[in-house]
């Protein structure tokens, strides 16, 4: 049985987390369409709390800590990413932009990516489009399409008639990324899903 990896980058600041949460169960959903699918799968999440002093060491040295290798290691090196940020100011959290500038440029080409994000409110959501997506295209990543924000109101909440609530969200998105890990398997089918990356997204909805 073919052992597919995924890795969480959780930029949450609090213990507990609502962006951890988040990602752990981001996380889960991917790993349960996974073992449906028939494959192994091993989980790592990235808690950017406990490397925030070695991050900043590398910003002003230009090396990285044996520890902070091995997280960047373990992100490049997926089969699948999970990116989950709290929501500062409109953005990302600095914390977050700062590991994220330590990945080279060519490293994730390819690499299917599920962003999250969590805020206080949920104004802040289109954080996700206008930060997130943008960071991971300059990173040649597939965004995937779905992405999930959870407010403060979003937990415990089941939804309406009309909008998904967050369990749904969380449920589409893992299965979107599982799907395209899998396809992107050598043991998938490459033409099994389409994941468009965001810059042709962007063209596809030019006028003339």
């Amino acid at each position: 049985m073919q052992t597919l990896k995924l890795v969480a980058v959780s930029a949450g600041l609090s213990q507990p987390s609502s962006t951890r949460l988040l990602a752990d169960r981001l996380a889960k959903a991917a790993e349960e369409r996974l073992t449906e699918r028939e494959y192994a799968v091993e989980v790592r999440v990235v808690e950017l709390r406990d490397l925030a002093v070695d991050i900043a060491k590398n910003l002003v040295s230009g090396f990285p800590s044996a520890r902070l290798r091995a997280a960047i290691d373990a992100v490049t090196g997926a089969d699948g990413v999970i990116a989950v940020t709290p929501v500062f100011t409109a953005s990302y959290s600095g914390l977050f932009k700062s590991f994220f500038d330590l990945i080279d440029p060519d490293a994730l080409t390819g690499t299917p990516v599920l962003i999250g994000a969590t805020g206080g409110t949920a104004r802040h959501s289109l954080a996700l489009d206008h930060a997130l997506r943008p960071l991971f295209a300059y990173l040649r990543a597939l965004v995937l399409p779905t992405a999930v924000y959870a407010a403060s109101e979003d937990w415990g909440s089941g939804g309406d008639e009309y909008t998904d609530g967050l369990p749904a969200r969380i449920t589409r998105a893992g299965r979107e990324l599982a799907d395209a890990v899998a396809a992107r398997s050598p043991a998938g089918n490459a033409d099994e899903v389409e994941v468009v990356p965001f810059e042709q997204q962007l063209a596809d909805l030019r006028l003339d």
